[in-house]
């Protein structure tokens, strides 16, 4: 855990140095905030951050990959990666290092739109549930969506086509259920239960299910295991 510890900490100071981080988090929370201020300035509006989230989820789709395309995708361009590889150090322990620090990145930017809450409690009256339940969704969601990011930049060497392979994936997984409602049977079933947007419709609404939980979890395991696998096959090319 030392190795994943000192890449974290290497990864995070270098997303808090450089311009791109600071650029990409500001998009989102004037997005986020434009959003915001519709939804509680709307004609008998309710104290509620559920329309809110469910815009910060869509934006995070493209937020993500953005944020990881370069972890593994720049050190393939720059040639740094096989002497990362060659180092004392197991492929695991790169992609979860730099997962943790776009993990703690997506954080410190969703942290900030606790802003937009606080002004909730001072003009009204919200229920707290909901907000943590919402809140709890957002970072699970983010979560995977970051292992989806980082998984698209360990299959290319080119930033740019990291951060459409991630994206075209999130749309899917995200919006998949659109097709659920088309079809029917076990395909219908089989459709809403990998869809993101499915999972992450009852934590806005305040219920904590520990189904999605575990289906979060669960989709961000699976892809950094790919991610790993995905770097280990370049010791063979």
């Amino acid at each position: 855990m030392k190795n994943t510890a000192t890449i974290a900490w290497k990864e995070t100071k270098a997303y808090f140095s450089t311009p791109p981080a600071y650029i990409v988090g500001a998009m989102f929370l004037v997005l986020t905030g434009i959003f915001f201020v519709f939804d509680v300035t709307r004609p008998f509006a309710e104290a509620s951050i559920r329309n809110f989230v469910s815009w910060a989820s869509l934006f995070i789709m493209f937020l993500a990959p953005l944020l990881t395309m370069r972890l593994l995708a720049e050190e393939q361009k720059l040639g740094t990666l096989e002497l990362l590889l060659t180092a004392p150090v197991r492929d695991w322990e790169v992609v979860l290092g730099k997962y943790i620090a776009s993990f703690i990145t997506l954080l410190a930017t969703i942290s900030f739109t606790l802003y937009y809450v606080a002004l909730l409690y001072v003009f009204g009256d919200p229920d707290t549930g909901p907000v943590l339940s919402a809140y709890l969704g957002l970072v699970l969601y983010g979560a995977a969506a970051l292992a989806i990011g980082i998984m698209a930049s360990s299959l290319s060497g080119n930033q740019i086509v990291a951060a459409v392979v991630g994206i075209g994936i999130l749309l899917t997984l995200s919006f998949i259920d659109r097709i659920a409602a088309i079809v029917q049977g076990l395909a219908s079933d089989v459709l809403t239960g990998i869809s993101m947007n499915a999972h992450f419709t009852d934590f806005s609404r305040g219920v904590l299910d520990t189904s999605h939980i575990i289906y979060y979890l669960s989709m961000t395991a699976v892809f950094i295991f790919i991610a790993v696998r995905s770097l280990e096959t370049r010791r063979w090319r």
